[in-house]
C-alpha cells in the first residue's frame, strides 16, 4: 500500500440539499474507503467542500429572488451539517468562495497563461438580448443533438451524458427570459485538450484497463475516440472567480476549471489549520490520489482536471477514479426540480439515530456498474430481515447468554475443537475478502461479505446450542461463548467502515475501543478472558408498514 492517501469526494453544488443519489454515488463510497484506510493505520486525508460558483448558483438566486451569496451560505451550511450528522468523516469540508481558493484557482490560471498553454479565441456565444447578457451553459436549455432530449443544458445532456456547447443545442431558449437567444461574438481562453490526447491515452488506456471500473474506462475511451478538442476555461458571468487579466473584465473562471482545484485549496486550508505541509498530498509520487465521483463527472476528473495538473506540472495524477452510476428512486429518475428525491436532512429528521439503516440500504444496492433503484419497501426489508434479524439478533443473543451464564464476564476459551477453529478461520477468510473488495472499490460485495460473518456467527451459535449444554458440559459452553464473542468483536471492526454508528454501539456493549483492522484479521482472541462486557442494548428496531407508507405519501405530494 502507498505511503499516504489523498481522497476527494465531488464538490456538491451549493444550490440545493443533498439527496440519496449523492450519498450512494459519492459520499458513502468515499467514506467507506477512508474509514478502512484509517483502520489500516494509513496516513490519509478526506477532502471535500461546497462548489459555490457557476451558472447553477446564479439561476437558483434568480428563482428565489436572493443574491448568490445568500444562496451559497444557506446551502453550504445545510449540506455540511447533514453530511457530518450522517457520519461522513471529512478531514476538511471547505467552500470555493474562500479567499484561499480564489488565490489558488487564479494562480493556476496565471501559470498556464504565462506558459502560453491557454489559447485566446474570439468565439460565437448565445446572447440574451432581453436580459442583455451572454448565456453561460446552464442558462440555456434546448434539444440535445444526440438523443433529442428537449431539456438538455448548454454544457451537458443529463439523459445521454454527452458534453455539449450552447451552440450545439437545437431550439435553444434562455432560462433567464425564455426568449430565443442570438449568436454574438465574445473572447475567451481555452485549454487545448487536443494537445493532451496522447498523454491521456498513454496514462489511462494503456495503464488502467484492468484496475479502473469498466464504466469509467469506457467513457474515457469513447471521448478519446471522438478526439479531444479545446475547451474554454472562462465564462461571461457576474458570479464566480474573476479572470485575473486586465483584458478579461466581466469574465470569470469556468466552474469546471476552478471546482476541482477546490480539492487543492481545501487541502491547503487543512494543512494551515494543522500546521503541516500540504504539498506531499498532491506532489509526492508516493501518495495515492483517489477521486470519488458520479458518472456525470467522469470527463472532468479523468480528462480535463488531469490535463490541468499535467500543464501545471509537479502534481500527481489520480490512481483511480471509481465513479458510480446513477441511483433511481421508486423506479423513476431522481429529479430535484420535481422534488422526486429523498433528501438527507429530511431523512435525518424522520429517522433520528438511524443513519446506518440508510447507509446499509444504499451500500447493498449501490450503482457500482449500472444504475440501481432505491425503494422504501427495500429499506424496510433490509432493516427488518437483515439488520434486525441477522446482525442485531446474533449480537444480542451472544451478549444475553454471556450475562446469563457468566454475569457479563467473558468465559475461558478452554479447548477449542475443529468446529471452533474452523469457524474462526472462516471469519478470517471473510475479513480478507472484505479487505480485497474494499481495495478494489466493490463495496456492495464487501458489505455482503461482512454480513456473512454475522451469518456465520448465527449458524455457529444455532448449531452448537449452548443452552442445551450448560448443565451437562459447561466447559464446552465456555468455549462456544468465547468463540462467539470474538466473532462479535471482529464484526465491530469490520463493519465500522460501512455502519459506523452501529460499530460504535457494539464496541460500547463489548466495553472495548481503539481496535484496528489487523486486530480483526489476525487476532484469534480480541477480548480477553474475564473481560467485563456491558448489558445489551437495541442496535436496530423494526420499521413498520405505516412508517414506509408515510414516506411514499410524502413523495407523491
Amino acid at each position: 500500500m502507498s505511503k499516504r492517501y489523498t481522497v476527494t469526494a465531488a464538490l456538491p453544488y451549493a444550490n440545493g440539499a443533498i439527496h440519496i443519489g449523492h450519498l450512494a454515488g459519492v459520499y458513502i463510497p468515499a467514506d467507506i474507503y477512508v474509514r478502512y484506510l484509517r483502520l489500516q493505520k494509513k496516513e490519509v486525508i478526506y477532502i471535500c467542500g461546497s462548489d459555490e460558483h457557476g451558472a447553477a448558483i446564479s439561476i437558483k438566486a434568480k428563482k428565489e429572488n436572493k443574491t448568490p451569496k445568500q444562496i451559497i451560505d444557506k446551502y453550504h451550511k445545510m449540506i455540511k451539517e447533514s453530511l457530518i450528522e450522517f457520519g461522513i468523516t471529512f478531514d476538511n469540508y471547505s467552500r470555493t468562495s474562500k479567499e484561499i481558493h480564489r488565490e489558488t484557482a487564479q494562480e493556476f490560471f496565471i501559470d498556464l497563461y504565462k506558459k502560453n498553454i491557454l489559447e485566446e479565441k474570439e468565439t460565437e456565444q448565445l446572447y440574451d438580448e432581453e436580459a442583455n447578457q451572454f448565456l453561460a451553459d446552464r442558462f440555456v436549455i434546448g434539444t440535445c443533438p444526440f438523443c433529442e432530449n428537449e431539456e438538455a443544458y448548454g454544457d451537458q445532456c443529463e439523459k445521454c451524458g454527452n458534453t455539449l456547447s450552447t451552440t450545439d443545442l437545437k431550439n435553444p431558449k434562455s432560462i433567464i427570459s425564455g426568449s430565443t437567444p442570438v449568436v454574438k461574438k465574445t473572447k475567451h481562453w481555452f485549454l487545448p485538450l487536443n494537445n493532451y490526447q496522447d498523454f491521456i491515452e498513454d496514462w489511462i488506456l494503456k495503464t488502467h484497463q484492468k484496475d479502473w471500473k469498466p464504466n469509467v474506462y469506457g467513457q474515457v475511451k469513447s471521448w478519446l475516440t471522438l478526439k479531444l478538442k479545446p475547451r474554454a476555461v472562462t465564462r461571461d458571468l457576474n458570479w464566480g472567480i474573476k479572470v485575473p487579466l486586465e483584458t478579461a473584465k466581466g469574465k470569470v473562471l469556468y466552474v469546471w476549471f476552478d471546482a476541482p482545484i477546490g480539492y487543492i485549496s481545501a487541502t491547503k486550508e487543512w494543512a494551515q489549520k494543522n500546521n503541516v505541509d500540504w504539498k506531499p498530498f498532491w506532489q509526492d509520487e508516493e501518495t495515492t490520489l483517489v477521486h470519488f465521483i458520479g458518472k456525470d463527472n467522469i470527463v472532468f476528473h479523468c480528462i480535463i482536471f488531469p490535463c490541468i495538473l499535467k500543464a501545471k506540472g509537479n502534481y500527481i495524477l489520480p490512481k483511480n477514479v471509481p465513479a458510480n452510476e446513477f441511483l433511481n428512486l421508486e423506479n423513476k429518475k431522481l429529479s430535484t426540480s420535481k422534488n422526486w428525491a429523498v433528501w438527507l436532512h429530511e431523512y435525518l429528521q424522520d429517522f433520528p439515530n438511524q443513519q446506518d439503516v440508510l447507509r446499509y440500504t444504499l451500500i447493498s444496492n449501490a450503482p457500482e456498474t449500472k444504475d440501481s433503484n432505491f425503494t422504501w419497501a427495500d429499506l424496510q426489508v433490509k432493516n427488518n430481515n437483515e439488520l434486525v434479524a441477522i446482525l442485531g439478533n446474533f449480537i444480542n443473543r451472544v451478549v444475553v447468554l454471556i450475562h446469563k451464564y457468566y454475569n457479563g464476564e467473558v468465559p475461558s476459551i478452554g479447548n477449542p475443537d475443529k468446529i471452533d477453529t474452523a469457524t474462526m478461520e472462516h471469519s478470517k477468510n471473510l475479513i480478507r475478502k472484505v479487505e480485497d473488495q474494499i481495495e478494489s472499490f466493490h463495496y456492495r460485495g464487501a458489505l455482503q461479505s461482512a454480513m456473512d460473518i454475522a451469518r456465520l456467527g448465527n449458524k455457529y451459535l444455532a448449531d452448537q446450542e449452548p443452552w442445551k449444554l450448560i448443565k451437562t458440559t459447561p466447559e464446552r459452553v465456555s468455549t462456544i461463548m468465547n468463540t462467539s464473542i470474538q466473532i462479535v468483536a471482529k464484526l465491530s471492526i469490520v463493519l465500522s467502515p460501512f455502519l459506523p454508528f452501529t460499530a460504535e454501539k457494539i464496541q460500547t456493549i463489548l466495553n472495548i475501543k481503539s481496535l484496528d483492522w489487523k486486530t480483526a484479521k489476525d487476532t484469534f482472541s480480541i477480548i480477553e478472558e474475564k473481560h467485563l462486557i456491558n448489558k445489551p442494548t437495541l442496535l436496530f428496531q423494526r420499521i413498520e408498514d405505516e412508517v414506509i407508507q408515510e414516506q411514499l405519501d410524502k413523495l407523491k405530494q
